[in-house]
């Protein structure tokens, strides 16, 4: 009997063969007007891991007789974790020192004078295993960029373990470009009616677009 390859799937979904997962082992960190720029390539070398994008929107509540309805206020992208190896050459605490002088030089207590002055940009794409990068699976590229926190990690004679640095990296705005195309930005235009009614139809007097 041949195996068919469209039943390894789960009932209700797709009736084909299961597509190639993204593997999270295959990516690489790029950061653009990170410190002095000197180092970048290295630091991207000795990246451990990266956390990819979340984003967290307030919610705003509308008391009304006897409950509450809740609707998305504003929203905020949560910090993401950037974990490296210290190496020996230290070109990696440099590069991360760089970037925090930027931000305020702690010998002078002197700071830029605006974000733009110490701001960087980051991308975060998804390989397909190839010896090329130049056609990522997708991309994350984050823009606003700024070291929230830094921990250099721990020495301890128990482990054999490498030191690694662990950076919290705050961020304002992100794009996630998938197959060429941002795929945050393919929403229809605001103003219409349709998104601010949620697709529903409706119901009373009110009608569909402007309902809660």
């Amino acid at each position: 009997m041949a195996v068919d390859l469209k039943k390894f799937n789960v009932p209700g979904g797709e009736n084909d063969i299961l597509v190639q997962p993204k593997l999270s082992y295959r990516f690489a960190v790029l950061l653009t007007s990170f410190g002095d720029g000197n180092e970048t390539q290295k630091l991207t070398s000795q990246v451990v891991s990266v956390s990819r994008p979340s984003v967290t929107h307030d919610d705003v509540v509308v008391d009304v007789y006897n409950s509450r309805i809740f609707l998305a206020g504003k929203h905020t992208w949560d910090p993401l974790t950037l974990t490296v190896r210290d190496d020996v050459t230290g070109s990696v605490a440099k590069a991360i020192a760089s970037q925090l002088q930027k931000q305020i030089n702690h010998a002078t207590q002197a700071s830029a004078k605006s974000g733009a002055g110490y701001k960087f940009s980051m991308k975060i794409q998804n390989l397909d295993g190839s010896d090329s990068a130049t056609n990522p699976l997708d991309e994350w590229e984050l823009a606003g960029c700024y070291i929230q926190n830094v921990n250099y990690g721990e020495n301890n004679y128990a482990t054999s373990d490498p030191l690694q640095i662990t950076i919290a990296i705050k961020f304002d705005n992100a794009n996630h470009n998938v197959g060429g195309l941002d795929a945050l930005a393919q929403a229809p235009s605001l103003g219409t009616g349709d998104l601010a009614s949620g697709g529903g139809s409706g119901g009373g007097s009110g009608g569909g677009f402007n309902a809660l």
